[in-house]
């Protein structure tokens, strides 16, 4: 566990495509800087008390990306935590605000191969259903990419293992801190 207070003074929200290992990543992140690991997509699923693809399914993206803006608002208010945001969450001009305020932003950025081989071992993908997956994220990174450059630190999340990702991330942070990066 990290030993570094500055390191866990702000929640630490992690964005990027489906795939970038969001959520494993998150998890072991928040061991090693020995804060609170939450999952925003599993939040969204407990509010709703219903699943993501059944939410798309009976509600629609716009009720679901709005249910989504309201539960990490809600999660942005606790204490300093690591939050693995859905794929689609800093899109909303809103959520990306409320996430510029209150956190630290990460952008695990990873290369399509990446992509494609994490996604395909998962079904419950709304977007992806929407055909071929390759394509799907193809267009997606199209869409995302450039917004999510806007987010604070940007780290490589590649083929290496999961810890030299964390290890990145801790550094980037620490690179933040050290440059006296402004706090809200």
């Amino acid at each position: 566990m990290s030993n570094e207070p500055a390191l866990r003074q702000r929640t630490i929200a992690l964005v990027g495509l489906m795939g970038a290992g969001k959520s494993s990543i998150g998890r072991r992140l928040a061991h090693a800087l020995g804060l609170p690991f939450v999952d925003a997509d599993e939040e969204v699923e407990r509010a709703a008390a219903r699943s993501i693809p059944d939410i798309f399914e009976e509600l629609g993206e716009a009720a679901f990306r709005d249910g989504e803006r309201r539960v990490i608002a809600r999660l942005l208010d606790e204490p300093p935590h690591v939050l693995a945001t859905g794929g689609g969450a800093f899109m909303t001009p809103a959520t990306r605000e409320l996430i510029r305020q209150k956190a630290i932003s990460v952008w695990l950025k990873a290369d399509m191969e990446v992509l494609l081989r994490r996604v395909e071992r998962r079904s419950d993908r709304p977007l992806l259903r929407q055909g071929d997956p390759r394509e799907v994220l193809e267009q997606l990174a199209r869409e995302r990419y450039p917004v999510y450059a806007q987010a604070d630190i940007t780290v490589e999340s590649g083929e290496a293992a999961h810890q030299a990702t964390v290890d990145a991330i801790i550094q980037a942070l620490r690179a933040r801190a050290a440059a006296g990066a402004p706090s809200p």
